[in-house]
């Protein structure tokens, strides 16, 4: 009887922790950007920095029917610096898209004409964009993957590439982020 009464007790316990672990979105994009909480960190973040970051996201997902999970980490900054007492004022994003990633950032008529379903990504990217992130596509991944600035979702710009876009936001003190 003993037996069966210490592996109930060992997941009880690991049920626990494991909700105590439960990821969390929001504040600032409710849908996306899920983060774990971190208690107590010995490594204290300065709530009173300015945080500008730049991510290089050249990667898409295999099917344009999936959400490019690098995309997401955009919302996870604001979210997880959010929740942890820096305000929306405090953080400073921005996403230079490339490479397979390019057709990632289509509006839902353009990318539904191409691969048949709507984007995966157009809400994501809407919210970001509605909290100040500014998404830039090369221009050189636009014209060799033939996605014109009329099928972007309004907002999001293009730059003459994204060597250009990296150089420019490094220099106006971003920091860059590759994904």
């Amino acid at each position: 009887m003993k037996y069966n009464r210490f592996p109930i007790w060992i997941c009880a316990l690991f049920s626990l922790l494991a909700l105590s672990q439960e990821k969390k979105a929001g504040p600032i994009i409710e849908n996306y950007g899920a983060v774990f909480p971190v208690k107590n960190p010995d490594f204290k973040t300065n709530i009173n920095e300015e945080f500008k970051v730049v991510f290089d996201v050249a990667i898409g997902p295999d099917s344009p029917e999936e959400l490019n999970l690098r995309i997401d980490t955009a919302a996870r900054f604001l979210n997880m610096h959010a929740q942890n007492g820096i305000p929306l004022s405090q953080l400073k994003a921005a996403m230079i898209i490339h490479g397979s990633a390019t057709t990632n950032i289509m509006n839902n008529e353009a990318h539904e004409k191409r691969f048949g379903v709507p984007n995966p990504n157009a809400e994501l990217l809407q919210e970001l964009m509605d909290n100040g992130v500014e998404i830039i596509l090369c221009g050189q991944s636009s014209k060799s993957r033939n996605v014109p600035k009329e099928s972007l979702i309004p907002g999001e710009k293009i730059a003459l590439s994204a060597m250009t876009a990296l150089i420019q936001l490094q220099n106006d003190g971003y920091r860059l982020m590759k994904l």
